[in-house]
């Protein structure tokens, strides 16, 4: 299997190599805010607050369910990575046919069990009467449309495994500036409302999907499959769920503590479920960014691991924490600077009650933002080594911080148990994953 230097991350400077893949997966991410921003943005406008409000209130929920995706489809691209460094080619042509297969059957079942729960969801999450309609008319077309967003998370991992990350990016341009244009056509002259919104963003999401499959598929001979691959794929159908599932459940467990939270924002009223709508949008800056470089650091770790060199995944590491915090310490700065207008992209007239909100949010969390680095490049680098017990264990770690802090202490400090829960959370995992990490490279290092 021929493969050119620009797509190998065993070889060639680990710092340019690690920052040369990432930045396209950064802008990628951002792209993907994109999406929501513009959903955010032109409903704050055109519809008014409370139908912000309406989106805010059950954007947790849709972020649940894509973490789980965006993990699940993940761990299928670690077993491709590490087949694709072991230069496996009948390996690789497994793992895609079983990843194609089981997020098929994966999008079915979600997708059922997500729309027929939708009503009891706004039960659970307390959604204030007043936008409970919106919210459950956005929430349910987003999560009918759940299909699009594995097959877009199952071809981008796939390419990423393989090297190309680029390719991702060019299409998520084109279909941000889709989504925009559908935005503003559903909801100004058709008049669908914050439904309008939401079929906007599907369909974006499902073209970009559509268009990085096709190119995909022109570059990678590999992509084009036989019948002969889906062939004999239960050992590595047991492989890939025993990657995949576990990954998934980190990620969407992590966002069950946050599902308190909003919880705890919702019981507060309007406006405070506005202002942290829009500092939450703000934080989600960060932690896209950090994403991509937990999908930089894995795609690097996998490759590496199959090809047996665990010097070179040290160095990655360090060059990924470099990158990572350096990034992270630009988006604090520039957060904390721009709090204000960043409330104001969202709402023509935000009230002071409203900023008091998002302001105690942004100036508590982003300080933070290192930790979260950490968390970020050491958890993912552990997982793409093959040890799920220890990343799980540390998502358990956040949860029970993070409920502690909303549960256990919003009746004590109100908000502001909402605003220190998740540097708490990001805290306690990282003291399980710092010296879990360093105790496997040693260990790695005396049975070389």
């Amino acid at each position: 299997m021929s493969r050119s230097k620009e797509m190998d991350l065993t070889t060639g400077n680990p710092f340019w190599s690690l920052l040369k893949f990432a930045i396209p997966v950064i802008l990628g991410n951002l792209f993907q805010l994109f999406y929501t921003l513009a959903d955010s943005v032109i409903v704050g406008k055109t519809l008014g607050a409370e139908s912000l409000a309406a989106v805010g209130s059950t954007s947790i929920i849709i972020y649940f369910v894509f973490c789980f995706i965006n993990g699940f489809t993940g761990g299928f691209g670690i077993c491709l990575g590490q087949r694709c460094g072991a230069k496996d080619e009948k390996g690789m042509r497994k793992s895609i046919a079983v990843s194609t297969l089981l997020s098929i059957a994966f999008t079915v079942v979600l997708t059922l069990v997500c729309c027929l729960l939708a009503h009891q969801i706004l039960s659970w999450m307390q959604i204030p009467e007043d936008i409970s309609g919106e919210a459950y008319d956005y929430m349910f077309v987003v999560l009918l449309g759940t299909g699009a967003t594995v097959f877009y998370n199952m071809i981008s991992n796939m390419l990423r495994a393989l090297g190309d990350s680029k390719t991702p990016l060019y299409f998520l341009v084109f279909s941000s500036v889709l989504n925009i244009f559908l935005d503003i056509l559903f909801i100004v002259p058709m008049h669908m409302g914050v439904a309008g919104a939401a079929w906007a963003t599907i369909l974006s999401q499902f073209l970009s999907a559509v268009l990085s499959l096709l190119v995909g598929m022109k570059k990678f001979q590999i992509l084009h499959l036989h019948r002969e691959d889906f062939y004999d794929l239960k050992d590595a159908a047991v492989l890939h769920l025993k990657t995949g599932f576990p990954m998934g459940f980190q990620m969407s467990v992590m966002c069950i503590g946050q599902l308190a939270m909003q919880a705890v924002v919702n019981s507060l009223g309007t406006a405070a479920v506005a202002g942290y709508t829009a500092a939450s949008k703000a934080d989600q800056l960060s932690v896209l960014v950090n994403n991509a470089m937990m999908t930089a650091i894995s795609n690097y770790v996998a490759q590496n691991f199959g090809a047996g060199k665990k010097d070179r995944i040290r160095q990655g590491v360090r060059a990924c924490l470099i990158q990572t915090e350096a990034f992270n310490l630009f988006m604090c700065v520039g957060i904390l600077i721009l709090r204000h207008p960043i409330v104001r992209m969202f709402l023509s007239d935000p009230t002071q009650e409203i900023y008091h909100y998002s302001d105690m949010y942004l100036t508590i969390v982003a300080p933070f933002y290192f930790i979260l680095g950490l968390l970020a490049v050491y958890r993912t680098s552990i997982q793409s080594m093959q040890n799920g017990r220890a990343p799980f264990t540390a998502c358990m770690i956040e949860l029970v911080m993070r409920i502690i802090a909303t549960v256990g202490m919003a009746g004590i400090l109100g908000y502001t148990a909402v605003c220190i829960a998740s540097p708490l959370a990001w805290f306690g995992a990282c003291a399980l994953l710092i010296p879990c990490y360093y105790r496997m490279m040693k260990d790695s290092a005396q049975t070389a």
